[in-house]
Order: C-alpha cells, then sequence, then structure tokens
C-alpha cells in the first residue's frame, strides 16, 4: 500500500494517506476531496550528502581508518 502526499486546495493543509484501492482521499481538515497530490522526497530522491552503507570508509576502498592508500586494495 502506497504512501501519498497531498495538499487541500481548500485549506491549505499538507499531509500524508496510506491509500488503498477503496480508500477516497479527503483532507483530514475541512473533509474535501479537491486536493494536489505532491511529488515525496523518498519518491524522487532527497538531497544533501549521501554515504553508501558497507565497505566505504575513510580508505574510500576498505574502510581502513589510516586513510588513502593504506590497504593492499590502492
Amino acid at each position: 500500500m502506497p504512501i501519498f502526499e497531498y495538499v487541500c486546495r481548500e485549506c491549505n493543509h499538507r499531509f500524508e494517506l496510506l491509500v488503498q484501492t477503496s480508500t477516497n482521499a479527503a483532507c483530514p481538515q475541512c473533509q474535501t476531496t479537491s486536493l494536489d497530490k505532491q511529488f515525496s522526497a523518498f519518491g524522487v530522491g532527497a538531497t544533501g550528502s549521501w554515504t553508501p552503507a558497507g565497505g566505504s570508509g575513510a580508505c574510500g576502498s576498505c574502510g581502513d581508518p589510516r586513510g588513502p592508500g593504506s590497504c593492499s586494495r590502492n
């Protein structure tokens, strides 16, 4: 079940909604169904610094804390 983000056209309330096939999206504040679906930061990719998990550390290849060129991979 996907989670969608919406902005209400009537009261400008921002909210997320877990959507099932039978779900009728409505604003939780004013109950209108006049909504604009938003792009999710998770869905389109967030900006900022990102470090890959595992295997990448101070060395850049193996994670050797002594720094670049310290291990046998370089």
